[in-house]
């Protein structure tokens, strides 16, 4: 892979010259109080912009934040992440009110060597996400003209087709931040030639979102252990009763199929937490997984199947996980993420959190996040580059 990095362009001397980094500060807010709830993306980007800052670079950072329709949505501000990477850099973030208007131009005009200015959300403009290649390019225009070079450190958007990833690149020299080289680094390990045995934990809801992982991986791991809310369709597929469980009817067929080729290297959950109801107070007891009543619904794994899934883990020295093993943000089935994941922290091997739901849990269940390896911060991005597909942001530095 040839890709110039951020060392490369710090070599080149960045003093009183203006850097325009795509950074991923797309953090999730408190719904009422709009207050950031995790600010673990905006600590990602921190050695990047800081190595910068003190090269005496003038920094122009730009980022998406949730989805919004292509025009300015206040529920959607990264007003507050300014406040909080200022808190965090130790010195004022300049914020502008808009992408590409007056106020940025004014916020980027008056930056001085060291200085720091955040963009608006990029997806307030329907340019960064258009799939028309001009309507993109207009808008990368506009994006470029705030930098004589670019940084690309936002992994949770390379697998994205869009202006400030794909086409701002080729308008200006182009670099990888710290934090994309390092995903790119460790993601490749895990599709080369990875240390055995290799373990892949992999849950979450929907066995289609993880349906072109699981055939990727399948011929190179060891063993893969499923939990989450997918693995209800692997077991009723096994013909097992699973109550009114999360089920994906239509890949009950691509079940039976992962199950018979797998030969033996899938586990599925021995117990489940089965509740009566989808809801953080309702009534719950651990079932067999082969026998779920009718009318309860399986939000965790239980005891049995983490005991099992840590006994796998235990010996691996590799071991991916992308997806929690139930409902972890309801106090009552998040052991079963708890279990799994402290068994994932104690491997002597190389350890990797896929990014997503996985490094939230981490978070949110106060587990060291130095026990792991490596924390992804992109989720999809993590799990496309294992299937192997190109990504757009990575491809684009590469030209």
């Amino acid at each position: 892979m040839s890709i110039k990095n951020l060392d490369d362009l710090l070599a080149e001397g960045v003093s009183g010259r203006r850097v325009l980094v795509r950074a991923d500060l797309n953090v999730p807010l408190d719904k009422q109080s709009g207050a950031i709830t995790d600010d673990g993306r905006i600590r990602a980007v921190l050695p990047t912009l800081t190595a910068l800052r003190d090269a005496g670079a003038a920094i122009v950072v730009c980022s998406h934040l949730g989805r919004p329709k292509g025009e300015p949505d206040p529920q959607y501000s990264l007003a507050p992440v300014a406040g909080r990477l200022g808190e965090l850099l130790g010195s004022p973030v300049t914020f502008a009110a808009d992408t590409v208007g007056d106020s940025a131009r004014a916020a980027v005009e008056a930056l001085a060597s060291g200085e720091v200015a955040l963009l608006e959300n990029l997806r307030f403009n329907a340019g960064e996400t258009s799939k028309d290649a001009a309507e993109r390019g207009a808008f990368a225009d506009q994006l470029a003209a705030f930098g004589e070079a670019y940084v690309d450190d936002a992994f949770g958007a390379v697998h994205r087709k869009h202006a400030s990833v794909y086409d701002v690149p080729e308008r200006l020299p182009h670099f990888a931040g710290r934090l994309v080289l390092r995903e790119v680094e460790v993601l490749s390990r895990l599709t080369g030639d990875p240390e055995r045995p290799y373990v892949v934990v992999l849950g979450g809801s929907k066995v289609s979102d993880k349906l072109a992982v699981i055939e990727a991986l399948l011929p190179k791991v060891d063993r893969l252990l499923i939990g989450g809310g997918m693995c209800f369709t692997f077991l009723k597929a096994q013909g097992h009763q699973i109550g009114t469980s999360l089920l994906q009817e239509e890949m009950l067929d691509t079940c039976r199929d992962l199950l018979e080729r797998a030969e033996g290297k899938i586990l599925l959950p021995a117990d489940v937490v089965a509740a009566t109801a989808f809801a953080p107070d309702a009534t719950h007891d651990v079932v067999p997984a082969e026998a779920i009543p009718h009318d309860r619904v399986g939000l965790d794994v239980g005891p049995r199947t983490v005991a099992a899934f840590a006994a796998e883990i235990e010996g691996a020295r590799t071991v991916f996980w992308n997806g929690p093993m139930g409902v972890f943000e309801m106090p009552a089935f998040a052991a079963g993420t708890k279990g799994v994941a402290e068994a994932i922290a104690g491997v002597k091997g190389f350890t990797v959190v896929g990014g997503g739901d996985s490094a939230a849990a981490v978070r949110a269940l106060g587990l060291d996040e130095s026990a792991f390896d490596h924390i992804s911060t992109g989720g999809g991005a993590s799990l496309e580059y294992l299937e192997g597909k190109p990504l757009p942001g990575v491809v684009a530095l590469e030209k």
